[in-house]
């Protein structure tokens, strides 16, 4: 049987994120995913070898590298229209999830049990990955601010609270440790 799953997650690389905002250079889904994915790894790194914590980092990172492909379904829907009350937070929610639930129904049936344990996971790994996407946003934010574009200056002062106020010891450490230098050029990181 031809399953069309990868090709569909190949997809990424055609959605466009920060819709509403202007850009000095566009990001991609399949990119945003691949640094979230490397970010919650770190985050995870954070808290099993300085906070005495015991998590599956390889776990929660593959968990992050597919946590937007339903917006190869649904399309990126812009912030302030999917928090803009909890009604529609609660529907988008929902419509992920049979997004979701569409590409797992794309997959071979020996791989479905193992990408519902990527989709469906536990609260904790949804902080993780929440907090890594937080990041990864600050880090574009961060990106476009560089370049002059003025255009997210508020959205950097915003997410960065938004940081901190998911109380996440490994976030504030990340943020102390690793994001300093994406303000630094090239030669000043060497």
């Amino acid at each position: 049987m031809q399953s069309h799953f990868y090709a569909y997650i190949s997809r990424m690389k055609n959605i466009f994120r920060w819709g509403l905002m202007r850009n000095s250079r566009q990001e991609n889904l399949s990119e945003h995913s691949l640094e979230v994915a490397m970010i919650v790894h770190a985050l995870c790194l954070i808290r099993n070898q300085r906070l005495g914590g015991n998590i599956d980092e390889n776990y929660v990172a593959v968990a992050a590298m597919y946590h937007d492909t339903s917006e190869i379904i649904t399309g990126d829907m812009p912030t302030p229209i999917k928090y803009y009350n909890p009604e529609i937070k609660n529907i988008y929610k929902q419509i992920e999830g049979v997004a979701e639930d569409k590409l797992i129904g794309m997959l071979p049936d020996d791989f479905k049990n193992s990408f519902k344990k990527i989709y469906k996971v536990d609260e904790d790994t949804k902080k993780l990955i929440k907090a890594a996407d937080k990041i990864s946003a600050y880090i574009k934010c961060i990106d476009e601010t560089k370049s002059g574009n003025t255009e997210f200056k508020e959205a950097l002062l915003s997410t960065k609270d938004a940081i901190h106020r998911l109380n996440m010891p490994e976030a504030e450490i990340f943020m102390e440790e690793f994001i300093p230098s994406f303000s630094l050029s090239l030669d000043k990181q060497n």
